[in-house]
């Protein structure tokens, strides 16, 4: 297990490289407590589609300067990992392992994302609208 703060991380490998990732259920109660970030990746129309999960911050990872909003929220939650969502966990993963490979030391992914086995929805945790 990887420990970050309070959080207990397990290990996912992906492609033979230890990633941390967290169950959709514990990036609930880990943002609910203050203990991560919990940014929404997807776009725009997925968010109004399904709505946001509870207290997420939308970023969608294709527009311009995501990596600088994201930076900026580093630095407004010094110490604090960013747990990213996504549809269905892949494209949190691979942003993840990106930023990695760039220096990126307290990011996590979360499994399942909105949509997946194991995700947002199918453990029916809460959501809140996209204006």
């Amino acid at each position: 297990m990887l420990l970050a703060g309070s959080l207990a991380l397990p290990a996912a490998f992906v492609f033979g490289q230890a990633l941390p990732a967290i169950s959709a259920r514990e990036a609930h109660e880990a943002a609910q407590a203050g203990r991560i970030v919990l940014v929404d990746i997807r776009s725009a129309g997925e968010w109004a589609d399904t709505g946001l999960p509870q207290g997420a911050i939308p970023l969608d990872v294709d527009a311009t300067a995501f990596e600088v909003r994201l930076a900026g929220l580093r630095l407004d939650h010094p110490g604090t990992r960013i747990a990213l969502i996504d549809r269905t966990g892949a494209q949190s993963v691979a942003t993840v392992m990106k930023l990695a490979g760039r220096g990126w030391r307290d990011l996590v992914a979360v499994r399942g994302g909105m949509l997946g086995p194991g995700g947002w929805l199918a453990e029916k945790l809460p959501v809140t609208a996209y204006r």
